[in-house]
């Protein structure tokens, strides 16, 4: 039973983790390839982003092992046979306990290590592309936002990395929207950062509230776009990922660097190992929730809603408690009060399917007796 749960968690997972990754690789062709980015950019956060992915999709591949394993030994009547042969419903469980147990193995190191790891380096190849203005500033022919209120349009790029025909507007300051268009510009390394030199050109400022408008002619201006780098970059770090034990004990550093506070911190670290656990209990709560139903030539499918409907109860457990715990740091228990409620449900599930094998072993015995109708 160990050997057909692995050997289709292994096909759900690669199926799952294959639709996710293309979902997401879609949308960063999109943004990368329409960056300016190249091919081998794009393949690399698509890896980066690849361990997340896969700490998502693994618990769910496990729950639907544990049914499709379940449903077929219950529909080849080899469930009958070890349960006619006196084996509870717990000890024909323990091999789905130690296949949760391979699976929250996995989901750990992914959780502690891999992610963290990964979206480490995806901000700081993030914050890379960011800072290079040059491909987003070096596009020919196009209307481009490199940051929030600019708008910038070149004609013609060439062979020197000259542009032609250059229009930038700064819609940034609502009381004044600048607008320049130049001849011909030029990026350049300064003090503060780079900076776009215009020649030959024409700066607009148009007031909203007076409704004035005024022209400059200049011969050369340099324009600082080092302060669009500095608005448009990272800046701030991700939760998630930091390392763990950084996350239990963070630093007054760590928690300007993060913008956030204790209770985030603690909630993020404990749901770590909330993750791995609740890997555990959701595969041995489809086994459990099959096993509840007895033999019906209309399937399992009632069993297969229950399973669900459960699951699906959990998460919202697990989402209730994240916005409480995530208030107060004395809170971040809650973080397992997802695991512990599935735990609670599959324990009640065993417990049923064990009664309602022993109402029918009574039931049998009876039937047995002298005087009792055989059948």
């Amino acid at each position: 039973m160990l050997s057909q749960l692995l050997l289709l968690f292994g096909f759900f997972s690669l199926v799952l983790v294959s639709v996710y990754w293309i979902n997401r690789a879609i949308s960063l062709f999109d943004q990368l390839i329409g960056d300016g980015q190249t091919a081998l950019v794009f393949l690399e956060f698509t890896l980066l982003a690849l361990p997340y992915v896969i700490m998502t999709v693994l618990p769910i591949s496990a729950f639907v092992a544990a049914i499709y394993v379940t449903n077929r030994l219950s529909s080849d009547s080899e469930m009958v046979v070890l349960q006619t042969a006196g084996a509870s419903s717990t000890r024909i469980a323990r091999p789905v306990v130690y296949f949760g147990v391979i699976v929250a193995v996995l989901v750990a190191i992914l959780a502690h290590v891999l992610v963290p790891a990964a979206r480490s380096e995806l901000s700081g190849r993030s914050a890379e592309i960011s800072r290079d203005i040059t491909a987003r500033f070096l596009k020919e022919g196009q209307f481009i936002h490199p940051a929030s209120g600019i708008t910038v349009y070149v004609r013609g790029i060439t062979a020197l990395g000259e542009m032609e025909e250059l229009f930038l507007e700064d819609d940034r300051d609502p009381d004044a929207k600048v607008t320049y268009t130049a001849e011909r510009a030029l990026l350049v390394r300064g003090d503060t950062g780079p900076r776009l030199v215009m020649f030959d050109g024409l700066a607009q400022t148009f007031r909203p509230k007076t409704g004035r408008l005024t022209t400059v002619e200049f011969e050369d201006f340099a324009y600082d776009i080092g302060a669009l780098i500095r608005q448009g970059g990272a800046g701030i770090r991700d939760l998630r990922e930091l390392p763990t034990d950084v996350l239990l004990n963070p630093s007054q550093a760590d928690l300007d660097g993060a913008r956030g506070e204790l209770a985030d911190f603690l909630y993020e670290a404990h749901d770590r190992v909330a993750r791995s656990l609740l890997a555990i209990v959701v595969p041995v709560m489809g086994f459990a929730a099959l096993m509840v139903g007895g033999f019906s030539r209309f399937g399992v499918w009632r069993q297969v809603v229950l399973a669900v409907t459960m699951i699906i109860g959990v998460q919202l457990v697990a989402n209730s408690s994240e916005e409480v715990a995530r208030g107060d740091a004395r809170l971040f228990w809650m973080a397992y009060l997802a695991p512990v409620v599935g735990t609670v449900l599959t324990a009640l599930l065993l417990f049923a399917s064990q009664m309602r094998r022993f109402r029918g072993r009574d039931t049998s015995v009876d039937m047995a007796q002298p005087g009792g109708a055989q059948i």
